[in-house]
């Protein structure tokens, strides 16, 4: 697992921004956001929230817990007509094992289909 300095560094560069556009995000100082990224400073619980809330990501994927990096609320949002994003995944996760691997088996079947037209 990388470092938390490091992954905050990683993602604000994915979003080609400067740690000043950051910092002003924030409400700090550029050189003192400079200091989270080189890991003088701990990051702030409020600055991590802050950071999601401007990312748009969740917390755990900017501490490098998880590799799920949307905002959670994003699980609510409609998938398909009245279906969650939620509720798809609940239904894939109630299978079992055998349905699992249909269901991937299907998904890929269906990605290569539309990858072919």
């Amino acid at each position: 697992m990388k470092p938390l300095n490091i992954l905050i560094r990683e993602i604000r560069e994915d979003r080609d921004l400067t740690q000043t556009q950051v910092a002003r995000a924030l409400g700090i100082a550029q050189q003192y956001y400079s200091k989270y990224e080189t890991g003088e400073y701990e990051l702030p619980i409020r600055h991590l929230i802050g950071l999601a809330k401007l990312y748009n990501l969740n917390t755990d994927y900017i501490l490098g817990l998880t590799q799920y990096q949307y905002s959670l609320d994003k699980l609510k949002e409609p998938f398909l007509k009245n279906i969650t994003a939620s509720k798809l995944l609940s239904d894939a996760i109630s299978l079992n094992p055998d349905g699992r691997n249909a269901l991937i088996e299907y998904l890929e079947f269906l990605r290569k289909k539309q990858d072919s037209q």
